[in-house]
């Protein structure tokens, strides 16, 4: 295995390649958790791993709960199927919350208040009264919290990490962007889902669907993504090889170990950058929190360049690859009723490459349902 196999693997497994995801739910199945804090973008992070679901697609599959979208893994915002989402929360939760423990304490979250403010925040939105944010603080606010900044934020968010809250029906703010609302979590997840009930279970099917969804990886990469020790993912390896010895292989590239998924190997099962640059070069625009990126720490070296970053000035931060490397940064523009790609790209990417831009640009404006040009 080379560092060309590497990418290749990667764009497959993870479905930036054929063969695509039937839907958003598929795909998020497929990836398990796909990381979710710029609402606009992580829609076309699904999106573009299926054969042509639309914003209004994803949306729908968050209004309908088959999606949620929640505080979990590190914790950051994620998007979650709702399948999923009670075992995963059960594996990862005692982590968080002690991750979270010096800002509970400096918030002056103790234990009677996270109790407290949970059943003031369940009574809230029981029977799909779902609320957003600023609703959920006055709740706060009416029995004696000050529910504002840090303190609400960690607030909901042990109320989520607790299995108390979980995202709602979002509604339109008078500007017209989605705003996240807040349901019971017992009302929109499934009380026996999945069935992986016990902890070693549960541990098993994460390490499972990562290295199946994003493979090649390391043992380091696994944790890192999922918050959880070294030690844990070790072990969720070996139940997962002695369950099913043939369903991962594993190879040595550059001092490391990668585990991948067997059935992935070869170029008949993942067209490799020549195969896919027959007519030229294929472009795909990446959100900067993407899964190609984030889903690896210790080998994201493979993606040749550094992301995700802070745009300095007017910098875009989103990431533009080409034949699965990075070859610059881009974003969106809405306004006039159609939407402007600032498309920068290191270098001069000659006319394949700007035909491929000029191609995903399209495939984004369909996406969203309305007409994308390059600025």
């Amino acid at each position: 295995m080379d560092a060309d196999d590497v990418v290749r693997l990667r764009l497959s497994q993870q479905q930036l390649r054929h063969p695509r995801a039937v839907s958003a739910e598929a795909a998020l199945k497929n990836l398990l958790a796909v990381q979710s804090q710029e609402f606009p973008y992580a829609r076309w992070s699904l999106a573009q791993r299926t054969a042509g679901a639309s914003a209004a697609d994803v949306e729908e599959a968050v209004a309908d709960g088959r999606i949620l979208r929640t505080h979990i893994l590190r914790p950051t915002w994620h998007f979650v199927h709702r399948d999923d989402l009670r075992w995963l929360l059960m594996l990862s939760a005692p982590r968080l919350h002690q991750g979270n423990g010096g800002m509970y304490r400096q918030t002056g979250i103790d234990a009677e208040a996270a109790s407290r403010s949970a059943r003031i925040l369940a009574d809230a939105v029981a029977g799909g009264a779902h609320k957003t944010r600023e609703q959920l603080a006055l709740e706060l606010q009416r029995h004696g919290f000050a529910a504002k900044g840090l303190e609400l934020a960690y607030l909901i968010m042990h109320a989520e990490i607790s299995g108390v809250l979980t995202s709602g029906i979002p509604v339109r703010s008078t500007g017209g962007a989605l705003k996240q609302t807040y349901a019971l979590f017992d009302e929109r997840v499934p009380a026996s889902a999945d069935g992986h009930e016990h902890r070693s279970e549960a541990l098993a099917e994460l390490v499972r669907r990562y290295f199946l969804s994003r493979g090649p990886a390391t043992v380091k990469d696994c944790a890192d993504w999922s918050g959880l020790t070294v030690t844990d993912v070790r072990l969720g390896l070996g139940l997962v090889l002695e369950a099913e010895p043939d369903v991962l292989t594993a190879a040595t590239l550059d001092g490391l170990d990668f585990y991948f998924s067997s059935a992935g190997r070869g170029p008949a099962a993942a067209p490799g950058p020549a195969a896919e640059a027959e007519g030229g070069p294929r472009v795909d625009l990446i959100q900067c929190y993407d899964e190609y990126v984030m889903g690896y720490s210790r080998s994201r070296y493979f993606l040749g360049g550094t992301a995700p970053a802070l745009p300095e000035r007017d910098t875009p931060m989103h990431v533009v690859l080409s034949d699965g490397r990075m070859i610059g940064s881009w974003r969106h523009d809405l306004a006039g009723g159609r939407c402007e790609l600032d498309i920068r790209t290191r270098s001069d990417p000659g006319p394949a490459g700007h035909r491929a831009i000029d191609k995903a640009v399209t495939e984004y404006g369909r996406f969203l349902g309305t007409p994308a040009v390059r600025k």
